[in-house]
């Protein structure tokens, strides 16, 4: 009897021990898939925090995080401390030929790696070569970006071909309307409303009543934000426009556009008296070949002109951001890379352009 009652106690035991066990296999998994689920948690807040690093590297300590809003005092652009600040940049080329470097990641390679504080998105006006409504969607990607990264914008209504700027004036007001009721209370915002008025145009009978009226329609929007209105020829008379200036508003400044194969001292020295006029001068284009954006590049005058222009504080924007197979475009032809470009597939004007961000 003894030995049957013992039996039974070590079979109830066994049973036991074999419940036991399979309990503790059942709920391993469960203990291993919480231990996942915190690692997992651990590692989403690493990815979310190194997101939040990253976003915090594009928009803190960035020139306009820095700098913010700007404005013109005498002959001089100054900070939203009083400090005297040059823009150094780069245009794009046409946006209706080459939007692809319209990108977020271009634009902070430049700033990154080159130290652009500024970008002109260059939209062409006349319809004849590729003027529609729809770059305005370009231009506001372009501002959007740069904003992002902290970046300065120039928005350029780039008149060329269409010469005379009332040519399409009424376009121009209706661009401006809409820009800036997007975008006026952006501290990052210049506009340019007259890229290089040319032709059978005056400042006096053309240029200055277009951009009085185009100044208008701005400052009823946006107060305050910088405006730079071409000049005659191309945006090289500056003497004519320093005897008899736009009035009744601030923070206006005036186009100077050269190429140094082809504009030399005297178009310097007609700098160098506007300047001692006071005149506000601002050179949202230029280029270190010849007129036409192509020939042969002119060092020593490249040279000579940036050495002015900085002792000057006169900012200042290159031509262009493109892979176009002219001398004035900054990447080679062959390269089709819209970002991370290495030296060796730079132009020589692209090298030039690296070098002279550094002076």
């Amino acid at each position: 009897m003894k030995k049957i009652i013992t039996a039974i106690i070590l079979i109830v035991i066994l049973a036991g021990l074999v419940i036991l066990i399979n309990q503790t296999k059942s709920t391993a998994p469960h203990q291993e898939e919480n231990n996942n689920v915190v690692e997992n948690n651990d590692t989403n807040e690493e990815e979310t925090d190194q997101k939040n690093d990253d976003t915090n590297k594009e928009t803190s300590n960035t020139p306009v995080d820095i700098h913010g809003k700007l404005s013109v005092k005498e002959t001089n652009i100054v900070d939203k401390n009083g400090e005297i600040m040059q823009l150094k940049g780069i245009s794009t080329h046409g946006l209706q030929w080459c939007p692809q470097y319209v990108t977020k990641d271009t634009f902070k390679f430049m700033r990154d790696e080159w130290g652009i504080n500024v970008i002109r998105l260059a939209m062409y006006t006349d319809p004849n070569v590729g003027y529609t409504k729809e770059l305005h969607n370009t231009v506001k990607m372009g501002i959007d970006y740069a904003t992002e990264l902290g970046l300065y914008v120039i928005v350029d209504w780039h008149i060329l071909s269409d010469g005379n700027p009332n040519t399409y004036k009424d376009e121009a007001i209706e661009f401006f309307k809409e820009i800036t009721t997007q975008y006026k209370d952006n501290e990052n915002i210049i506009y340019e409303i007259c890229n290089e008025p040319n032709g059978n145009v005056t400042w006096s009978r053309d240029i200055k009543p277009y951009a009085e009226d185009v100044i208008k329609e701005i400052r009823k929007i946006d107060k305050d934000s910088i405006i730079i209105c071409g000049t005659p020829t191309w945006s090289q008379d500056i003497d004519v426009v320093a005897k008899d200036r736009i009035e009744g508003y601030d923070n206006i400044m005036y186009a100077l556009h050269f190429y140094a194969a082809t504009h030399t001292d005297w178009l310097r020295n007609k700098a160098k008296q506007a300047i001692d006029s006071k005149l506000p001068i601002f050179v949202s284009e230029f280029g270190i070949c010849d007129a036409s954006g192509n020939g042969g590049i002119d060092y020593n005058q490249s040279e000579e002109w940036i050495k002015f222009l900085n002792e000057n504080n006169i900012s200042w924007v290159m031509w262009n951001l493109s892979n176009k197979q002219e001398t004035s475009a900054i990447i080679l032809s062959s390269c089709n890379k819209t970002t991370s470009w290495t030296l060796d597939e730079l132009s020589a004007a692209g090298k030039w352009f690296v070098e002279a961000l550094k002076k």
